[in-house]
Parts: C-alpha cells; structure tokens; sequence
C-alpha cells in the first residue's frame, strides 16, 4: 500500500477543480500530492509537465494510505462518502483530526473580499452571470465564477484586488464547505437531480443547505419552501412570481402593465426585460434583492437587465418567425430545469406552447410534465432515446408526435405552429445519444431556426 507522505496535503481528483486547487497550493507554498481514482485521467501529462516532483497516486483510494496527510482536499467530482473516504473522515474525526474539505472551503480562507453565492437546481448561472453584469454597472471591481467559468481559486490570482467575489456553487461543492460567511446568497429551487451522488431528495437539500452557514443575508423562493433555510438567518427576503406580500419581490400589474415590485414599490415592467419568460422574471427579481443588499444602484441594476439577453441555450430567444417564438433551452437536461421553462414561458403567450423533448432520460420522471403541458400545450414532439417514456408521460395531457431526430422534430414544429404560438426545444433529457452535449444541440437547433428564417424572409 503506498502512504501519503507525513504532513503534506492530498488532493484528491485531477480534474478542473483540481487542478485549480494544486495552483492555489502552489501558490501558498504548501507542499501537496494528488490522488485519482481513474487509472489514466485526462490531463495526466500536462500535470506530470507542471509538476514533475509532485506524486501523483491512479487508483483506487482503498489501495492508498491517507493518514499521513495534513489536510485531504476533496475535488467535486469526487464523492466523499464513497467508503475509502467515508471510513478516513471517521478515523480523523475520532483522532480529532481536520475534517475533509472542498476547494471552497479554501477559497473562503484566503479570500479578502466579500463573497456572493447562488446555488439551486436551475438557473444559477443566470442569476450569477446577471448579478456580476449588475456588479460591473455599479463600478464595482467583480470577480464571477466557481462552478460557472473560472475556477473561485483561480480568481483569487486573476482578480487579487477584486471588491466582490460572486460564485455559482453546485450540491458537490457545497458538501464540502463547512462555513461559507457569505455577505449574501441565493437558493432559487430544488428539483430533482444528482440523487445517484446524493441518495435522495432530503441528501440533496441538505447539501445545498450548506450555502446558509455563517450568511448575512439569504434570498429564497418563496413558491419552494424547500430552499429556505433550517436555522435562523439574521435576514431573509423571498422573491416570487405573484403579487409580493410585505417585502417580498414579486410582480404585480400597475395601470393595465405588469411591473417587477419590491412590496408596493414599482421597479421597472416585465417587457423591458431581456430574457423570456417567467422563470427569467423570477431569476431577475433574484439578483435584484441580492444586488440591493450588495448596496448596487437601482439605475445601475436596471441597465444591466435590459441588456442582460441571458445565456446561451438557457431560455434563449432565437428568433420571431411568421409570428411564431423560437426558444433554445437546451441546457433543460432535467425535468425542473424543463417544467420551468414551460411554466414560464407558457404563461406569457398568447397562443400555445410546442415542447420539443427527447434523449437520455437517467431514469427521470417525466409525469410531472403532464399539467403545464395540458395548461399551455399545443404538442409535445419528442425524439431521441427515452421518446417512448415521454409519450407515456404526457399522451393524456397533450397530443404526442414522435420524430426520429431534431431536425425531424423542428420541421414538424414549423409545420403545426400559428401565430402567437412559441417552439420551446427543452429536452429535459441528457444529449448523448444523439449529440457530444447540450451545447451541440443547441448549435443544431440554432442553424435550424436561422435556416427557417431565411427561408421565411425569401417566401419559400
């Protein structure tokens, strides 16, 4: 069995994260090795180059003796109750012995600025991305990223003079993050995912519970009692998408127009918004309450939502053709990220919603999709994989039509669609059966709807 080297600290995954987080080691001066599970992870030879005296261990943890180590720094994409990890914590908890943490557990130690943090099920990295465009619009020297884009300890050497950090943080970084002391953070909604990480529901909302410890101020939803917290914060605003109660952020109809509200207070009406949909007015009214209680101009955080057209393949407008609404939401790759998309966009239409579907499910259920798609549904087209369990979801909320692929399901989408109505491609299914990612499926989706509009401004 090969030992961990007396005092040096273990870092355990080499992949984005970890490698970030032997950066930051580095940096400190602290003397690291790393450990991966995968017997050839990708990267391997670019870390050996960077670090040729560092040891590196391939293999199964069981095979590696882990006491020696001063500090264990767990990476993401590892799971820390797999047993060799599960059985370390306990021996290091009974010898009174430093816990295991995460890279964020790092980050809080050596940042200097105040931290921003947003998790959920969906829609973080839009909340994120948009509160760092308000952060810039206020003046503010701003580093964004975390689970989205760079890295948080990379950060810390790109921006070492930054004023604010605000980071988009995952269920797997949060597990590993025993105090953030965030100034002000998010938790906008629990749907199901990563339960083969978490084991259920209840594991899942608990980790993400995480972002709650040591906060100053926290904003919830105020439609999901699931992201409230479990213990006493010194303040807590809720955002929702009805008419807000006291100072809750909400929407309200003000002189025949909808308004974005904060209590009776008129902020600015929903169709000066960039982003589609109802869902987005949520996410905004998010960054708002957070961005108030960052201290950013309202002026300020109003220019920046105008501009703010959202993120590629997340509830994005692609185009208005002969009076019909395209949509990539590609990024939908589970059923809460797709059941908002046609609860928010679906109830802002004057006509009806065509839900395009279909890939590699997980062993998701579909039937929560059933109700919105009666409510706002012209038809679901579905492809890919798991067609057939979507049909059996939703066949007796809305018609049903199966296509082999994409584009099979677009050219059917044209073809049924009338004025008013909106194409809504939100899979709620992974991509791989068909495409390399999400990403490549909205691509395809993107060339298919600027193809359609050609073809529209030609008159073919």
């Amino acid at each position: 069995m090969r030992r961990v080297p007396q005092g040096a600290t273990l870092v355990i995954g080499l992949g984005v994260s970890g490698r970030a987080i032997c950066r930051h080691l580095e940096r400190l001066g602290r003397s690291f090795v790393v450990a991966d599970t995968r017997p050839s992870p990708p990267g391997i030879e670019e870390f050996r180059a960077a670090y040729p005296e560092v040891p590196l261990y391939c293999g199964p943890l069981s095979a590696l003796d882990m006491d020696g180590a001063e500090e264990v720094v767990v990476s993401p994409g590892v799971d820390p109750e797999q047993p060799a990890l599960a059985a370390l914590r306990e021996r290091r908890r009974a010898n009174g012995e430093p816990q295991l943490v995460g890279e964020i557990a790092l980050f809080v130690r050596a940042a200097r600025a105040p931290i921003a943090a947003i998790t959920g099920s969906n829609a973080k990295s839009t909340v994120t991305t948009l509160l760092g465009e308000m952060a810039r619009e206020a003046g503010r020297q701003v580093a964004v990223g975390g689970n989205l884009g760079t890295p948080a300890l990379d950060l810390l050497a790109e921006m070492p003079n930054a004023e604010l950090y605000i980071l988009e943080l995952s269920s797997f970084q949060l597990e590993t993050t025993p105090f953030l002391g965030a100034t002000s953070v998010a938790y906008l909604n629990l749907s199901q995912d990563h339960l083969d990480r978490h084991g259920d529901m209840a594991g899942y909302r608990e980790a993400k519970q995480a972002v709650f410890r040591g906060a100053r101020h926290a904003v919830v939803n105020g439609e999901d009692a699931a992201t409230w917290p479990l213990e006493p914060l010194p303040c807590l605003e809720r955002f929702t998408t009805q008419s807000p109660q006291s100072d809750e952020w909400g929407i309200a109809m003000r002189n025949g127009q909808e308004w974005l509200m904060h209590g009776d207070e008129a902020l600015m009406t929903t169709d000066a918004l960039g982003v589609a949909g109802r869902h987005n007015q949520a996410n905004v009214l998010a960054a708002l309450a957070m961005g108030s209680q960052l201290g950013f101009p309202l002026e300020a955080m109003c220019r920046a939502i105008r501009r703010f057209k959202g993120l590629p393949h997340r509830s994005e407008k692609l185009a208005e053709i002969e009076g019909v609404m395209w949509i990539n939401d590609s990024k939908g790759t589970n059923v809460g990220a797709t059941l908002a998309a046609i609860a928010g966009i679906g109830s802002t239409l004057k006509g009806r919603l065509i839900l395009l579907a279909g890939g590699v499910g997980k062993g998701a259920d579909f039937t929560p999709l059933g109700e919105p798609m009666a409510r706002f549904g012209r038809e679901a087209v579905v492809f890919g994989m798991d067609a057939p369990q979507l049909d059996a979801a939703l066949r007796d909320h809305v018609p049903v039509h199966h296509v082999t692929d994409l584009e099979a399901a677009m050219i059917r989408a044209r073809a049924i669609a009338e004025p008013g109505d909106c194409v809504l491609l939100s899979p709620a299914c992974a991509s791989l059966d068909q495409f390399s990612d999400y990403v490549a499926r909205g691509e395809a989706f993107r060339q298919g709807v600027q193809r359609f509009a050609e073809e529209a401004g030609r008159g073919d």
